[in-house]
């Protein structure tokens, strides 16, 4: 007679699955599964419901590709934002710690990352096509390039100003203050709301 299926482990499933999230390793992951399973059954379901949700209801703007339960943003829907300032970061990550700044109340546009070609992203792997469109239709007052002072960054930055140019729009790139490599995410408030206001042009 055939042997029967080893069964799933759940603990060992769960703790696999959160091993996958960046910069969770197993052991934490494991802290993480055993935390889970002192919480009341409520709150496992509840997690369990949003995570159902946040994967079936969750999609990109359609106009800045924003992460959003909705086919265009509240940012985007917002008629009190400055519609002449689009602010151009790597990814939504970027668009909401430029947000938490509390300085830019202008819209945006994520590239949904940065030109890397040893990586073998360029520009049709990036939404910079769309940018382009964007811009021709809505001939903004200024576009502010808030993207990681990398190498990458800067390659894509550099790209980016050539390509607007013909356009006839004011370009501007962010400030120094966020450390060279370093995140636009993971900067403090503070140096990146100077880098915000100190922003000069491309």
């Amino acid at each position: 007679m055939p042997s029967a299926e080893t069964p799933i482990d759940p603990i060992r499933a769960v703790t696999e699955l959160l091993a996958r999230l960046p910069g969770v390793g197993e052991r934490t992951a494991q802290r993480l599964t055993f935390h889970l399973l002192r919480q009341d059954a409520a709150y496992t379901a509840a997690l369990a419901a949003a995570l159902t949700q946040l994967t079936r209801d969750v999609a990109l703007c359609a106009r800045c590709h924003d992460f959003t339960a909705g086919g265009t943003c509240a940012i985007c829907r917002d008629a009190r934002r400055d519609q002449a300032l689009v602010c151009v970061v790597a990814t939504p990550q970027d668009l909401h710690a430029v947000e938490a700044t509390g300085e830019y109340r202008g819209l945006y546009h994520v590239l949904g990352g940065l030109l890397s070609p040893l990586e073998g992203v360029g520009p049709d792997n990036l939404r910079v096509r769309e940018l382009v469109v964007r811009l021709g239709e809505s001939a903004p007052r200024e576009v502010i390039l808030a993207l990681r002072p990398s190498v990458e960054g800067e390659s894509t930055s550099f790209y980016l100003q050539k390509l607007l140019k013909p356009l006839g729009v004011a370009v501007t790139v962010i400030a120094s203050g966020v450390p060279m490599g370093g995140e636009i995410e993971y900067a403090d408030r503070m140096t990146l709301a100077r880098a915000l206001t100190g922003r000069r042009p491309a």
